[in-house]
């Protein structure tokens, strides 16, 4: 297992990150809705429209169970189906998990699922991943949500050596026995899945610096995320010399009317007229995140509405690579 691995090159990775540069995409389902559950209105023609005005990214929630008390089951589909199904219809734009929750899926069938949607994407794949924050989910699959720190630093290492050796052999008890007899086919596209930690994940941000392929974090005020993304730079440069790792984020996102608007607080996130999210923008890129994915759930217009206007005045800003 390799850490610092130059991704200048894979497809997804190259098209949604560069450093000190911003692109911007969509978490799904690309609509506003109330409850828990999407319409799923003309979905796969949002995304091909996503891909075809420019944006950078869609990215794939991974919700196996509705919990009513929770709040959504993001785009309902299993993300890996989900993103296979886009894969067909879109050629550039990059497709990723947001995030594939490791502690509730075997390594041999996570690396499997990935493998297939990046080889059918020509190498678009990027792999959002976490550690769970449902705990009622955990009982369905006999895991105890009290282990899942463990769980998913096993499953990460699994998922790694199942996709980047050939005929592996490694052991973890209770998850995972590979003894060099068998392989995982098929292998990513560019040898390598980016694999973007949640949050912390039960983990340090010492360990997500030095493993991981970048840190996709929640939305913050300019000034904490000023502090943390100091951090990560100088934890990146210290574990991983020389190498960039991207800092992303997601938001809820309501695009008001006026496009004077100033930033208002939404649960998560914010809503703000188009000149103001410009300038909002501007300012996370100086901080040096890379990446934006808007979550359009609390918008009030339509989402095609919405899309066509953030690509008409925004996206000119903070082009795809």
């Amino acid at each position: 297992m390799s850490f610092g691995v130059d991704l200048s090159h894979h497809t997804g990775f190259e098209r949604a990150f560069q450093q000190g540069r911003l692109t911007l995409g969509f978490i799904m389902a690309i609509e506003s809705y109330k409850g828990a559950v999407p319409t799923l209105a003309n979905h796969a023609e949002l995304a091909c429209r996503a891909e075809q005005l420019g944006f950078a990214a869609l990215w794939a929630r991974d919700v196996p169970l509705l919990d009513p008390n929770f709040g959504d089951v993001g785009q309902v589909f299993d993300p890996f189906v989900y993103l296979g199904y886009l894969a067909a219809k879109t050629e550039r734009i990059a497709l990723g998990t947001s995030s594939t929750v490791l502690p509730l899926r075997h390594p041999v069938h996570l690396a499997k699922a990935a493998a297939s949607v990046d080889q059918l994407s020509g190498g678009r794949l990027l792999l959002g991943v976490a550690s769970g924050d449902r705990p009622v989910e955990y009982p369905a699959f006999d895991i105890d949500f009290a282990t899942r720190g463990q769980r998913f630093q096993d499953t990460f290492h699994a998922l790694r050596q199942l996709t980047e050796e050939t005929f592996p052999k490694f052991f973890t008890e209770g998850l995972i026995s590979m003894d060099g007899q068998t392989d995982l086919l098929p292998k990513p596209v560019h040898n390598r899945i980016p694999a973007l930690v949640t949050g912390t994940s039960r983990q340090s941000l010492p360990w997500i610096a030095e493993h991981a392929d970048g840190w996709l974090y929640y939305i913050l005020d300019h000034q904490t995320l000023r502090a943390a993304a100091k951090d990560w730079q100088a934890l990146v440069a210290e574990h991983c010399p020389g190498k960039f790792k991207p800092m992303l984020q997601g938001m809820n996102f309501d695009l008001a009317a006026n496009p004077n608007e100033m930033p208002q607080k939404i649960h998560s996130g914010y809503r703000m007229g188009r000149n103001a999210l410009i300038q909002f923008l501007k300012e996370d890129e100086r901080i040096g995140v890379s990446h934006m994915a808007f979550n359009l759930k609390y918008g009030s217009r339509p989402a095609d509405e919405v899309m066509g206007e953030l690509a008409e005045f925004v996206l000119p800003h903070f082009p795809s690579h």
